[in-house]
């Protein structure tokens, strides 16, 4: 995911997006927990993710959009 095709979405689209990548992590770190996660980079990507989308959220707060 890029910062670019977020930064062209509204902030309910973005929020359903936070949303979904929480579910998906959490599902991640269940299955890394079991020992049933084959492709650990997946966490790492998620929580970037994430992370990109916050921002992503945070600017359009500061910008008052």
């Amino acid at each position: 995911m890029k910062a670019n095709e977020l930064r062209q979405q509204n902030k309910s689209t973005l929020q359903t997006t936070l949303a979904d990548l929480a579910q998906k992590q959490f599902k991640l770190k269940m299955q890394h927990g079991s020992g049933q996660l084959a492709k650990n980079h997946q966490l790492r990507q998620v929580r970037r993710d994430i992370a990109r989308v916050k921002t992503i959220m945070h600017e359009l707060d500061k910008n008052g959009e």
